[in-house]
């Protein structure tokens, strides 16, 4: 695994980019350095943390600088300024020779249009980069027989690039990046030539592997969906510039201006978004053994109709206040003969199945986590508002029904339903 830091890069391309590099620092617009100079502002002040074993994603409409950016991390382009940093290595500072070892080692590409050789046969392209680094014939084909069989292409060594379809060579591109066992891949477009079904085939295929892998991956695209299905982190850059950079979360709920609002318009946000970003942390939590008066006051104190039971950090149920008052007038050492059972969902689910489920039951909803803990009580007022935008579409339904159903519901006093989540985000 690998860091990969970025510092402040510029690139103009032209004859004389360090005459103009000031003017570009002083924010010379691209078409004025275009008229004036004669010479293209590429990136202008790009500076980007990418943790190692995550996926990074890149994107932007044609002409952004994202494929310009990505081919900086490996000098393939030169900075006009700048510092790009792995790890502990300056690559700025590196001489031919090192460059290419650290392009071979530490570096692999997978390309838009698969970059295969079509006179070698599918098991040579998978072993070129081996090849290139001096490993000996035996233990080149053996690795990448091997991650040929990983990529679901066992019994294809012997063929050639245009015997396969166009998701095939791609698998034969990403099987040749892996080989090298290289820490960082660099994936340019790379399912953008494909047909969509191919193309989430593909994208199943990356996840599955970095879930075994755990590599750093830069990730480049233009498509949206991709992007927040595929990235830990997302960079989206406009015209040589960064305009927003955060987790996909970050990006779908606090777009950063009308550039980035365009990409939104069309994502279906209960795909992308989970119950943790509907749920409220609740202000009280008695355990079973807590006592019915004390319960009964807390209650009354903050208006609460129901309350989750808790024990140690897994969910019991939840009490109602009828069910307390009936404890305490029942003269009940604790609570716990009253907890009734309390459906949930798990953090992960989309809203779109959290949706569901409100639909058909107007019952309070727990939010769990992955080892069965409890997280929070769904918001339905909040899933109402970060749905709404596809609501009509998706669910065909009205965001005003589903917001009456969470009156009803009675689940928390509608300034708790209403009041920002304080419960913990589960990872993206």
């Amino acid at each position: 695994m690998a860091k990969i830091e970025v510092s402040n890069i510029y690139k103009i391309f032209g004859p004389r980019p360090q005459r103009w590099l000031e003017a570009a620092r002083s924010g010379m617009s691209r078409e004025d350095l275009l008229a004036r100079s004669g010479h293209t502002l590429g990136l202008r002040d790009i500076s980007l943390s990418i943790e190692e074993g995550s996926i990074y994603v890149i994107m932007g409409l044609s002409g952004s600088g994202k494929s310009t950016l990505i081919r900086h991390f490996n000098r393939l382009i030169e900075p006009t300024a700048g510092q790009i940093r792995v790890d502990d290595v300056d690559v700025m500072s590196l001489g031919t020779r090192e460059l290419e070892r650290f392009r071979q080692q530490k570096m692999s590409m997978v390309f838009q249009r698969f970059g295969l050789f079509p006179h070698r046969c599918v098991l040579d392209n998978v072993a070129y980069g081996l090849k290139v680094q001096g490993v000996a014939r035996p233990e080149r084909e053996r690795r990448a027989q091997h991650w040929l069989e990983q990529v679901g292409l066992e019994g294809y060594e012997k063929q050639y690039p245009h015997q396969l379809s166009g998701g095939m060579q791609q698998r034969v591109g990403l099987a040749r990046a892996l080989a090298t066992d290289a820490e960082i891949l660099l994936m340019d477009e790379a399912f953008s030539a494909l047909d969509p079904l191919i193309r989430r085939e593909m994208q199943d295929q990356l996840l599955q592997l970095q879930s075994q892998l755990n590599k750093t991956i830069v990730f480049i695209t233009h498509d949206l969906d991709e992007a927040l299905r595929l990235g830990n982190r997302i960079a989206i850059l406009k015209g040589g510039e960064l305009v927003q950079e955060g987790t996909p979360e970050d990006i779908l709920l606090a777009p950063a201006d009308d550039y980035v609002q365009a990409f939104l318009q069309d994502v279906n946000r209960g795909k992308v978004l989970n119950a943790v970003h509907a749920c409220n942390a609740p202000r009280f939590s008695p355990t079973t053994r807590s006592r019915p008066a004390h319960v009964v006051e807390r209650m009354a104190q903050q208006g609460l109709r129901f309350a989750p039971v808790l024990d140690g950090k897994r969910l019991c149920g939840v009490l109602t206040r009828e069910a307390a008052e009936r404890a305490l007038q029942a003269g009940a050492r604790d609570v716990s003969q009253y907890v009734e059972a309390m459906a949930s969902v798990p953090a992960s689910a989309g809203l779109d199945e959290v949706l569901g489920r409100m639909l058909h039951s107007t019952a309070p909803l727990a939010v769990t986590d992955e080892n069965d803990e409890f997280v929070g009580v769904l918001s339905r007022r909040k899933v109402v508002e970060l749905i709404r935008p596809t609501l009509p579409a998706e669910a065909g339904v009205s965001g005003d029904a589903v917001e009456a159903a969470g009156e009803t519901g009675g689940s928390a006093p509608e300034d708790e339903r209403d009041r920002p989540a304080g419960a913990q985000r589960s990872a993206a």
